[in-house]
């Protein structure tokens, strides 16, 4: 399975006169949230809510700006969260895929609406 990347767009909810960047975001399932450029949360305008630790592929460690709140929007999904501001480039994890019911092609290498529940986001709340 190649790289899977996906159009996507991101808000500040907080900020609505602000336009909307549509972004390509490499898809990621082994990480867990979004990760965003510095140039990205400038432009929506993010404020800094704490400062958090992570560990990245290659095993290190960095103390890096969680910002918020942003809205990520794929189809006809949405979501709200806070967003890790590292790398060079926008990264969708687990964490806002699942909020949204989003499921992994990999044949096609893409992402998609979960098919089971095309017109409405379902969740298990067990």
């Amino acid at each position: 399975m190649g790289l899977i990347r996906a159009e996507i767009e991101l808000a500040n909810p907080t900020r609505p006169e602000l336009k909307p960047l549509v972004v390509e975001a490499l898809v990621d399932t082994g990480a867990m949230t979004i990760c965003i450029p510095e140039h990205v949360a400038v432009q929506l305008e993010l404020k800094q809510i704490e400062t958090r630790e992570v560990t990245t592929a290659d095993e290190k460690s960095h103390v890096v700006p969680y910002v918020g709140p942003i809205q990520i929007k794929f189809q006809n999904r949405t979501c709200f969260t806070g967003a890790l501001v590292i790398g060079e480039s926008v990264l969708l994890g687990a964490v806002p895929m699942q909020d949204m019911d989003l499921v992994v092609s990999p044949s096609r290498e893409t992402i998609t609406v979960n098919p089971k529940s095309p017109n409405i986001p379902s969740a298990p709340v067990k």
